[in-house]
C-alpha cells in the first residue's frame, strides 16, 4: 500500500468485496485488480490486472478507473472518477453483476477495544492506528492461521508457518492454540506454549501481524516496516572495577519517526554502542522504556526481536562462500522449516536486486570491496523484513566514496518503509538523514533534531571543533544545556508520539523459537561450515600436509621397527602430531566467529547445534587426518608388539584409534581455547603453548607416577592417556626397561588400555560441555538473565 503525502481527513471505511471486509484508511491508496499484490483483489476475468483504485481527497473518497478494460461502475454508470462513500456500490467489469465493493463507514467500538491492550497508545502508532481488515468469527468454529492456502486465514509472510496457529470458539470464551510453528505465536507478546485463553482486548502475534478479538470479529493489523520508536528515559549502569557505580547511559529520551534514517555520533565513551544494545535489547537498560510503534520492546521482546535487523560493526557472513550461497544459508536458519525452496531463494533473489548486488551474487564475499560486504551484511538481515535496522559502525574503515554509497543505501531502506538507525563515527554524510543525535561523555544528550541545525546550535561550522569541545570542556554541562533549549522543545518534547510508560521488563531470560529443529539447523549448519571450509584454500593446503610431514617425521624416528632406542620417541611423535593437528583445527574456529554466532543466536540459533555442526565437521576431518597420520608414520614398521598381538586389537589398529581420539580431544581442547578467548590473535600463542604442555605431561620425558602434584595434574592432559595406550598396546616396558616406562599406565593389560581410551572420551565431553558453558557468555544478556 502507499502511503500518501497529505494527510485527508476523510473517514474510516469498510468495504466489502468477495466475502472479505476490509477497514480502508485515509492516508493510503487502495488498488483493485486481478494483480495478487493489490489490496482488493478480485478474481474475475472481466477484472483488468490494474483496474481501478480508491483513495481519500480533500476530505472525501474517490474511486478512479485506471484505464480498465471493461470498465468501474456506480450507480449503473460507467465513471472515470467518482466520490463514493458510506452506502456506496461500485462495480468492476459489468454494471449489472460484476464484482463489487460495498462501502459502510466504520461502526464505534467501545473504548476498551480502541485500546489494545499491549500498545500504550494507538493512535500515535501505524500499526495500530486501524486495523488493516476485519475479518467475522463463525460462532462454535475453528479458524486456522498459516501461510498455506488451506487456512482460514492466509498470512503472507514467509516468517510464519504454513499451519501455524488456531483460533478455537468454545462455550467458555475463545483461545489460541499454536499448532507447533517454528517461529512461535505470541498473546500479548509472550510465546504460547500449547494453548491460551484469549479476552478481547489481547493481541496475538503471528509473523508480522498482529489479531485483536473485538466482540465476533478478528481485526488484523499489519506491521508494514513503518514504525516508530519511542526511548524514554534509558539509563544503564555498571559497576567498574573498584566496584563503583558507573553510568554509562544517563536518562536518554528521544523519538524516531517512521521511514526514518537516525544517525548516532559522538565521541568515544559517550555510550554510542551501550545506547545501541538498549534499543536492540541486547542489553536492556537498567531504568526506562523503549517503545516499539506503541509496545514495550523489553516486555514483548520474544516477539518483537524477529522485526529487529542488526547489523554489527564486524561481518556477519562466512566470507569464504559465494553471497548467494551465504544468503541461502541464512534464509534456511532463519526461515521456518516448511518453506520451500523456490520460496527462500525467491526473497534470496529480492535482496541481492533491492541491495543492488545482482553483478556480485556469485562471487566469493571476501573478494567484494568494504562497502560490497556491508551490503550483503545489510542483505543477509533484510531476508526477514525487519521493521527496525540498526547498524554499528558500517561505514568504519571505508573510503570517503565508499562512506557516502553506504549513507545513500541506508537512506533508500528508509524511504522504502523502515526505521534505520545507525551509530557512526563518520560525519561526512549526516546530510541524508531525518534526525541526528549527539551523545556527550557520561550517556548523555548533547543534541537531537535535523542534522543541519547541529552545528549551528553548539556555535561551531565544523565538526571536529564540536568534538574537541567535548574533550576540553568537560564542565559544560551539555544534557541540561539541550533539555532546556527550544530544539529539545520542538524534536523531543513536542515530537513525541507516545506517552511516558513505566518500565515492564520481562521475568527472566528469553528463549529464541527456532525457525527450524534443532535436527535441521544442525543439518543446515553441517553444511554451511563443511562449504565454508572447502571453500578456504589455505586451511585444505595445512589440512593435506600436516598429517603427511608430522608422520613422516615419525616414521623417520621409528625406522623399520620399534626398538628400545627408537620406540619411545616414534610414540611421543604421534602425540605431538595428533595434539597439533586436532588443536589447530579449532583453535580459531570459534573466536573468529563470534559475532556471526551472537547475532544468529539472537534470532533463534541453538546453542548445541552450532556446537555439534563444528564438532562433526571438524572430527570428522580431525579423525581422518589422525588415520593419515599413524598409516604414514608406522605403515611398514615392525610394532613388536608381545606375540605381533595388540591388547584387544591388533596392534596397528589400535594405536591408530587412540592417535585418533587423541586427536579428537585435542581438537576439542582447540574449541575451549578458542571460546576462552577474546581476540583471534592470541591463538596461536596458546597453540603453542598447548603442545608444549602435552609433551611435557605426557610420561615420556618425566617420571609423573608418584609425584604428588605433577601426577595429578597430567591427568587433566590428553596425551598422557594416549601415550598410555599406545605404550600398553606394544608393552613400552619390555622393550625400553626404566623407570619412566614402568608406569602403571603403561601396562599390556585390557583394563588399563580402556581406562586409558575412557579418560580420553571423558576428557572430551567435559570439554564439550565447557565449551557451551563459554558460549553462553558471548550471547545477548536479556537471554541469559
Amino acid at each position: 500500500m502507499a502511503e500518501r503525502p497529505d494527510a485527508p481527513t476523510a473517514p474510516d471505511l469498510v468495504v466489502e468485496s468477495d466475502g472479505g471486509r476490509q477497514v480502508m484508511n485515509p492516508g493510503r491508496v487502495y488498488h483493485v485488480g486481478r494483480d495478487p499484490e493489490s489490496e482488493l483483489v478480485l478474481d474475475d476475468a472481466r477484472v483488468s490486472w490494474h483496474h481501478a483504485v480508491l483513495l481519500a481527497r480533500a476530505g472525501h473518497w474517490m474511486v478512479e478507473d485506471e484505464g480498465s478494460t471493461n470498465g468501474t461502475y456506480t450507480d449503473g454508470r460507467r465513471v472515470q472518477e467518482s466520490g463514493v462513500g458510506p452506502g456506496s456500490v461500485i462495480r468492476f467489469g459489468n454494471p449489472a453483476d460484476g464484482p463489487c465493493a460495498v462501502l459502510s463507514q466504520v461502526p464505534p467500538r467501545p473504548p476498551r477495544i480502541d485500546r489494545p491492550s499491549a500498545v500504550s497508545h494507538p493512535a500515535g502508532t501505524h500499526t495500530f492506528r486501524a486495523p488493516s481488515s476485519v475479518r467475522p468469527i463463525p460462532a462454535a468454529r475453528t479458524t486456522r492461521i498459516g501461510r498455506g492456502p488451506d487456512n482460514d486465514l492466509i498470512v503472507d509472510d514467509l516468517s510464519v508457518s504454513r499451519r501455524h496457529a488456531e483460533l478455537r470458539a468454545g462455550p467458555e470464551g475463545f483461545e489460541i492454540v499454536d499448532l507447533g510453528s517454528h517461529n512461535g505465536t505470541y498473546l500479548n507478546g509472550q510465546p504460547v506454549a500449547d494453548r491460551a485463553p484469549m479476552i478481547p482486548g489481547d493481541i496475538v502475534g503471528i509473523g508480522h501481524s498482529a489479531f485483536a478479538l473485538v466482540g465476533d470479529e478478528l481485526q488484523e493489523f499489519v506491521d508494514n516496516g513503518e514504525v516508530s520508536l519511542d526511548v524514554q528515559g534509558l539509563a544503564v549502569r555498571v559497576l567498574d572495577g573498584r566496584k563503583a557505580q558507573k553510568t554509562l547511559l544517563d536518562g536518554v529520551s528521544f523519538p524516531v519517526g517512521e521511514k526514518s534514517l537516525l544517525a548516532v555520533v559522538g565521541p568515544s565513551g559517550a555510550g554510542k554502542s551501550t545506547l545501541l544494545n538498549a534499543l536492540t535489547g541486547l542489553r536492556p537498560a537498567d531504568d526506562g522504556t523503549v517503545l516499539y510503534d506503541g509496545r514495550d520492546l523489553y516486555r514483548d521482546y520474544a516477539e518483537l526481536r524477529q522485526r529487529i535487523g542488526l547489523v554489527p560493526q564486524d561481518d556477519i557472513l562466512h566470507q569464504q562462500l559465494t553471497v548467494r550461497r551465504a544468503l541461502g544459508y541464512a534464509a534456511q536458519l532463519r526461515f521456518p522449516e516448511d518453506t520451500a525452496k523456490a520460496e527462500r531463494q525467491a526473497r534470496v533473489d529480492e535482496v541481492i536486486h533491492e541491495l543492488g548486488l545482482d553483478q556480485r551474487a556469485d562471487q566469493p564475499i571476501h573478494s567484494l570491496s568494504g562497502g560490497q560486504r556491508k551490503r550483503v551484511s545489510v542483505a543477509l538481515e533484510l531476508l526477514t523484513k525487519p521493521s527496525l535496522l540498526f547498524l554499528d559502525e558500517p561505514t568504519s574503515g571505508l573510503d570517503p566514496g565508499m562512506d557516502r554509497s553506504v549513507m545513500h543505501m541506508l537512506r533508500g531502506l528508509a524511504d522504502d518503509g523502515r526505521t534505520v538507525i545507525v551509530v557512526t563515527h563518520s560525519v561526512l554524510s549526516l546530510d541524508v538523514c531525518d534526525r541526528l543525535l549527539v551523545m556527550a561523555p557520561g550517556g548523555s544528550i548533547a543534541y537531537y533534531g535535523p542534522p543541519e541545525e547541529a552545528l549551528p546550535y553548539f556555535g561551531f561550522t565544523q565538526w571536529p571543533e564540536a568534538f574537541e569541545a567535548f574533550e576540553n570542556d568537560t564542565a559544560r554541562p551539555w544534557a541540561s544545556d539541550f533539555r532546556a533549549s527550544p530544539e529539545h522543545r520542538r524534536y523531543i518534547a513536542m515530537d513525541s508520539r507516545q506517552p511516558p510508560r513505566a518500565p515492564e521488563p520481562p521475568k527472566g531470560p528469553v528463549e529464541a523459537h527456532k525457525a527450524q529443529s534443532w535436527s535441521g539447523q544442525l543439518n543446515t549448519l553441517v553444511r554451511r561450515y563443511a562449504a565454508a571450509l572447502s571453500s578456504d584454500r589455505t586451511f585444505l593446503i595445512i589440512m593435506v600436509a600436516l598429517p603427511f610431514v608430522m608422520g613422516a617425521m615419525a616414521h623417520a624416528l621409528a625406522g623399520s621397527s620399534l626398538t628400545p632406542e627408537s620406540a619411545l620417541n616414534g610414540l611421543l611423535i604421534l602425540c605431538v602430531g595428533a595434539v597439533l593437528t586436532g588443536a589447530a583445527n579449532a583453535v580459531r574456529e570459534l573466536v573468529k566467529e563470534r559475532t556471526i554466532y551472537q547475532r544468529e543466536r539472537a534470532v533463534g540459533l541453538s546453542r548445541s547445534a552450532y556446537l555439534m555442526s563444528k564438532v562433526l565437521v571438524l572430527g570428522v576431518v580431525t579423525v581422518v587426518q589422525a588415520v593419515v597420520l599413524t598409516m604414514v608414520g608406522l605403515g611398514g614398521v615392525k610394532l613388536n608388539a608381545p606375540g605381533g598381538k595388540g591388547v584387544l586389537l591388533p596392534p596397528l589398529i589400535e594405536i591408530t584409534l587412540a592417535v585418533a581420539l587423541l586427536a579428537f580431544t585435542a581438537m576439542m581442547l582447540g574449541l575451549f581455547v578458542s571460546a576462552l578467548v577474546r581476540k583471534e590473535e592470541v591463538t596461536m600463542p596458546l597453540l603453542v603453548l598447548l603442545a608444549i604442555i602435552q609433551v611435557v605431561f605426557c610420561g615420556a620425558l618425566l617420571k609423573l607416577n608418584g609425584v604428588p602434584g605433577l601426577e595429578q595434574l597430567a591427568w587433566l592432559v590428553p596425551s598422557r592417556w594416549a601415550l598410555g595406550a599406545m605404550a600398553g598396546t606394544i608393552d613400552l616396558h619390555r622393550l625400553v626397561p626404566g623407570g619412566i616406562t614402568a608406569d602403571p599406565l603403561f601396562q599390556h593389560k585390557p583394563a588399563v588400555w580402556l581406562l586409558n581410551m575412557g579418560m580420553l572420551i571423558v576428557l572430551s565431553l567435559v570439554l564439550g560441555f565447557l565449551v557451551t558453558r563459554l558460549l553462553r557468555r558471548h550471547e545477548p544478556e536479556i537471554m541469559r538473565k
